[in-house]
């Protein structure tokens, strides 16, 4: 038994680290294709700007890994309301690499150093599992929406061939450097 749950975490600490790999690379692509000026130019409504958006994504991976695994490196926060669009595809860069340990610790082979997910200070921690991943993911998913509707709102839609391949996972994968495509090896 201890050996074939151990197996399973291996297996779900490898899927966990490709996909939020592949996360971070949705994230790079959309500000790659993004038209310069609807970083800095202002929403309609009280939303904020989507250099702002990118900021704090990036920034909330730095609080999950300070809070979490305060043993891995914390990257430095960016600020938004100076951060390029250079500044913002390095730091989501290196904090995605933070969080891919971080995982790959809690949910792999880890020998449970990580025990507890810390989303923010004044939440209650989680036990370590599927639940932590799926939290980051639906957290950057729905701003990554934001970002999408405002660029439209804004008058600078993203390119089609960026929209729909958003949901071309075997790509991304591929993309990131595991040919197998998702659920395979």
């Amino acid at each position: 038994m201890a050996t074939r749950q151990h197996k399973v975490q291996t297996q779900t600490g490898r899927a966990a680290v490709q996909i939020f790999t592949v996360n971070d690379r949705l994230n790079q692509i959309l500000i790659e294709h993004l038209h310069p000026t609807a970083w800095r130019a202002k929403p309609p409504g009280k939303a904020r700007p989507i250099a702002a958006i990118f900021t704090h994504i990036h920034n909330v991976r730095t609080k999950w890994v300070r809070l979490t695994a305060p043993h891995l490196k914390v990257p430095v926060q960016l600020n938004r309301a100076r951060c390029t669009p250079q500044q913002a595809c390095a730091g989501l860069a290196e904090s995605a690499a933070r969080c891919v340990e971080m995982l790959a610790e809690a949910l792999g082979d880890g020998g449970g150093r990580i025990e507890k997910f810390c989303r923010d200070g004044w939440a209650r921690p989680w036990p370590v599992g599927l639940e932590m991943l799926c939290y980051m993911l639906a957290h950057e998913a729905h701003h990554r929406g934001q970002v999408c509707m405002l660029a439209h709102q804004l008058g600078y839609p993203l390119p089609k061939k960026v929209a729909w391949g958003m949901w071309d996972w075997e790509k991304l994968w591929k993309e990131c450097g595991w040919f197998g495509g998702p659920g395979q090896d």
